[in-house]
């Protein structure tokens, strides 16, 4: 036997609407419970055991919190509102009922993976630096990336806060120079503007946390885009702009800490 609850808030919370709204169906005998025509809103049904109708489709029980991945494209802001940017949460399935937050930021230029829930704890455990839930970026920067870089992030660098970073991890993908113009002369090396493209992996959320780290190395980042947030993984083939839920897996491992 399940718990049970006022048959308005079951129906307010499988999405019919607001607490006034649902009471106004049950009103017009829009509600059956069992087959049965009932017009009392404070009559308590089990949502396990019960079958509730409105207007002859089934309800279902409203999960207690929703968790959407989302690919966030650069343009927008990861906040829930905001009078002159436009927010994460546009690019999320409206649902008024629920008070849903990015987990962590994403500069405004920034691209790539942004869990939005509402489950509080959840995204306390992600985001807590004592955790060390890992968080991977894709960059591009101006400035050459080299093996004695590596060794500085996984010590820490300092990025001008009271305390180093946390012991980060580092891997240089592909470095190239760029011609610069010059007058019939081909640029030599030390004329060439570098660029590289590394995966950074870091344990914490600081403001601005992977351009400050590439600056302390020299570096300026131009492009950046996370590719993941603990066991959560950017599929390869989801487009910019795209949200869907997570599947039972995703969210299983997230909650598994693995």
């Amino acid at each position: 036997m399940g718990k049970a609850v006022r048959l308005d808030k079951f129906l307010a919370d499988s999405g019919a609407g607001t607490r006034t709204d649902v009471k106004k169906l049950i009103q017009k005998g829009m509600v059956q419970v069992n087959g049965e025509k009932v017009k009392k809103p404070e009559l308590k049904v089990d949502p396990e055991n019960d079958v509730v109708e409105l207007g002859g489709e089934r309800l279902g029980a409203r999960a207690e919190f929703m968790y959407y991945l989302l690919h966030k494209p650069a343009g927008y802001v990861s906040a829930t509102e905001d009078t002159r940017e436009k927010t994460v949460l546009e690019l999320v399935p409206k649902d008024s009922r629920r008070n849903l937050f990015p987990v962590g930021r994403l500069d405004k230029d920034t691209e790539g993976l942004l869990l939005i829930t509402d489950d509080g704890q959840l995204a306390h455990q992600l985001l807590s630096p004592k955790k060390h839930v890992d968080k991977t970026y894709f960059a591009v920067t101006e400035g050459k990336v080299v093996p004695e870089d590596i060794e500085k992030i996984r010590e820490g660098v300092d990025i001008g806060d009271e305390e180093l970073t946390l012991p980060g991890k580092l891997e240089i993908l592909k470095t190239w120079g760029v011609q610069m113009p010059s007058a019939s002369v081909k640029s030599t090396e030390s004329e060439a503007k570098w660029r590289s493209e590394i995966l950074l992996t870091i344990h914490e959320g600081r403001f601005h946390q992977v351009k400050r780290m590439m600056e302390a190395l020299g570096k300026t980042v131009i492009y950046l885009k996370r590719m993941s947030m603990g066991p959560l993984v950017l599929p390869e083939d989801f487009p910019k702009g795209q949200c869907r839920e997570l599947t039972k897996e995703e969210l299983a491992a997230l909650k598994e800490g693995r």
